[in-house]
């Protein structure tokens, strides 16, 4: 809500906190998908870390309610000092117990390390370039940065499209946030557990991934609900009947709200449910796909261009916001996320094993 009081008049601003936050954000991620990868197995390894990227939609759905609470009684500086002391303490915790890998606790590893040569290097070890060369790694990249900046611009503007544009009360913008962030709750658990089912099912190759159907298939969703986001809510919305409105009357009678309201509130859950799911998926290929001495570094390029992603749905997007509408800068949004996902359904089947080619597969 901070966007509407004190950086209201200057978009720019309200955007700056979450484009700062960003690299701190990605960096303790990178450390997670690093760490995990140690402790499970390729057929599990996506639903745990799923289950571990909803720790962001917990903060995004709990921290502004405590906070609020927190500054009712006290003023914004014993806010902050109360965020960062739980961050001191629970970085402590993690400190002590979290391990590196299974051997650390007397268990054996999931993966045996790679054979050694004559002279003591490792036989199947990639360099930095040969990791950088590979196309599939920008092809995630790619993906990435389309997937978290329509992401981003639907998370920090949604709102102000909806109030400013749309006639919609600050409610009912508050309460599509909250859905939206349910939505990329249960998105990125049933991303890691479906794709981990198709990984079961038919194993990891060198060329396609099992994973790419499902995160083709969201992000076909994210397309969609954009879509009918931009389309359908009007500031008329109330006094329009559409084939929506009969639908959820009955759920309307039930909860109270209008049919207005709850088909603004199940976009959102969409679109939260389809974004969050890739996003979660993303950083999974991207560790598997990657050689086993550079998956950290893997993760962290594909990171580092969801960063760039989230640049880009700031000041530029609100930029378009700016000399034409709300409603044109979504619709560039949308385009650029079908384009993307179009682009990634004919890329689908690339090589996706990154690093050295073993001479028996060349």
């Amino acid at each position: 809500m901070s966007q509407f009081h004190g950086n209201g008049n200057n978009p720019e601003l309200a955007h700056g906190t979450n484009t700062c936050q960003a690299p701190m954000t990605d960096t303790r991620v990178t450390f997670g998908v690093f760490c995990m990868a140690k402790w499970f197995e390729p057929s599990q390894f996506g639903t745990w870390w799923a289950i571990l990227s909803t720790s962001m939609n917990l903060a995004g759905g709990l921290g502004p309610i405590v906070a609020a609470l927190v500054s009712l009684h006290y003023d914004w500086r014993m806010t902050l000092s109360f965020s960062g002391f739980i961050c001191v303490v629970v970085s402590f915790v993690c400190l002590v117990l979290i391990k590196n890998e299974p051997a650390d606790v007397g268990l054996p590893n999931i993966e045996q390390g790679p054979k050694k040569g004559k002279k003591g290097s490792s036989s199947e070890n990639s360099t930095l370039t040969e990791l950088l060369l590979s196309p599939y790694l920008w092809v995630l990249s790619t993906g990435y940065l389309v997937v978290f900046g329509v992401k981003t611009c639907c998370t920090d503007w949604g709102q102000l499209f909806l109030i400013q544009e749309r006639g919609q009360s600050m409610l009912v913008g508050s309460s599509y946030m909250s859905a939206l962030e349910i939505g990329g709750l249960v998105g990125s658990i049933a991303a890691g557990y479906l794709s981990d089912r198709a990984v079961a099912r038919v194993g990891l190759s060198s060329y396609g991934n099992p994973r790419h159907g499902l995160l083709l298939s969201m992000m076909a969703g994210m397309c969609v609900s954009m879509f009918l986001f931009r389309v359908t809510v009007t500031g008329d919305s109330p006094k329009e009947n559409h084939f929506w409105t009969v639908a959820l009357q009955p759920l309307a009678d039930l909860t109270g709200l209008k049919e207005h309201e709850l088909w603004i509130l199940t976009l959102g859950a969409v679109f939260g449910f389809s974004s969050y799911g890739p996003i979660a998926l993303f950083g999974v290929i991207a560790n598997e796909s990657a050689p086993a001495n550079l998956c950290g570094t893997s993760h962290a390029i594909v990171a580092l261009m969801a960063n760039v992603g989230g640049f880009l749905a700031g000041l530029p997007f609100s930029t378009i916001a700016k000399h034409y509408s709300w409603a044109t800068a979504f619709w560039v949004a949308e385009i650029t996320c079908t384009a993307s996902t179009v682009a990634f359904f004919l890329l689908r089947n690339i090589r996706t094993k990154m690093g050295r080619i073993p001479r028996k597969a060349d």
